[in-house]
């Protein structure tokens, strides 16, 4: 049992700085958790209080049924895995995966077949004779995988341990460590700030901020339903577009009034609505929501393209109306370029509304 429970946990370093106020959080069983937020949000600090790295201010933290404030790190049953990969130069890879093992005193043989075995699932079987220099970025993070997997941790955890590498690499990695935690089927907790990496790899994201939680849920809900503004931008690349709009009481519902241009608003916001008839709100919508299409097609707003970036299957338009940008997501097809009118079409079944003075959401 690998559960991870923070009740009412709080991180307060000397001089007063209190880095995480209040951490209420639940990690059960072989969930693959990401801890995401921009730099100084609380996240590293999050995952080293579980290993025993930081200390707890307040509040109780439980691996499983322990009470852990007060055990050592080597007694918690965790392995964790940095940034830099923290491998010994002048010891093997063979020698650097065992290392843990032979501290414990674990029979040669054991050793000999945990490493083999790790080194097999890792595809790292050729290189167990060679030293970290003579290693690539990915083959040195794997390296450090392998360490903790002999360890046959009850829950893994992982700083930003792809951060160091070109962005080929880490899309495999991403993919090493998905197939990784399907194969082991133990807690994962893993902590980056790229929320690319939190979209394609967790169950569940915790998005921070301020050391505060600010939403606790899966990838695609984040997405579809983000309860604020801050995790509305912070997940989606390109991040969402925001703009403000007065909402406009219709005969038949809703509409938005933005940039000159007014947009229908789907039936199902309107009992949410009401209140806000006549005023100012957030209007966010996705790049990949907005349609560039031909000029002369019905579309909802003119704006004029200030860049193209090609992309490849696609082109990201940055694009300005009554001061106003937004980008849009386009096929490679579009035929618009830098300084022309592109006409756009909003996929209003697609817009978030978000108050004002509070940044909570109002209808999504």
């Amino acid at each position: 049992m690998a559960s991870i429970s923070f009740r009412h946990v709080r991180k307060t370093y000397p001089g007063g700085v209190t880095v995480v106020p209040d951490l209420n959080l639940e990690i059960a069983d072989k969930e693959f958790v990401i801890l995401v937020g921009p730099s100084g949000c609380g996240k590293s600090t999050t995952l080293r209080m579980i290993a025993g790295l930081e200390d707890i201010s307040e509040g109780e933290l439980y691996i499983g049924d322990r009470l852990v404030n007060d055990v050592a790190p080597k007694d918690r049953d965790i392995a964790m895995v940095f940034q830099n990969y923290a491998l010994y130069p002048h010891m093997t890879v063979y020698k650097n995966i065992a290392f843990g093992l032979t501290l414990q005193k674990v029979p040669n043989d054991e050793i000999d077949r945990r490493v083999h075995e790790a080194a097999k699932a890792l595809d790292l079987e050729h290189l167990l004779n060679r030293k970290p220099k003579a290693l690539s970025g990915g083959q040195r993070q794997r390296v450090a995988l392998g360490r903790a997997m002999v360890r046959n941790p009850a829950v893994f955890l992982l700083d930003e341990p792809l951060s160091n590498l070109d962005a080929k690499l880490r899309t495999a990695m991403r993919s090493e460590i998905s197939r990784l935690h399907k194969r082991l089927q133990t807690t994962f907790v893993y902590v980056t700030h790229d929320q690319t990496e939190a979209m394609t790899m967790g169950d569940r994201i915790v998005v921070m901020k301020d050391g505060i939680i600010q939403q606790n849920d899966t990838p695609q809900n984040l997405y579809d339903y983000p309860c604020n503004l801050f995790v509305a931008g912070f997940i989606g690349s390109p991040q969402m577009n925001f703009v403000d709009a007065v909402i406009k009481k219709e005969a038949n519902g809703f509409a938005a009034e933005f940039c000159g241009s007014k947009v229908a608003l789907p039936a199902r916001m309107s009992e949410k609505l009401g209140a806000y008839a006549g005023k100012t709100v957030v209007l966010g919508i996705r790049p990949e929501d907005i349609d560039a299409v031909d000029n002369g097609a019905k579309h909802d707003l003119d704006a004029k393209i200030e860049i193209a970036e090609l992309m490849g299957a696609e082109i990201n338009l940055h694009v300005t109306c009554q001061g106003a940008k937004f980008v849009v997501r386009a096929a490679s097809t579009y035929k618009g370029r830098e300084g022309d009118i592109g006409a756009l079409v909003f996929d209003t079944e697609k817009v978030h509304l978000f108050d004002k003075e509070t940044e909570q959401a109002i209808a999504n």
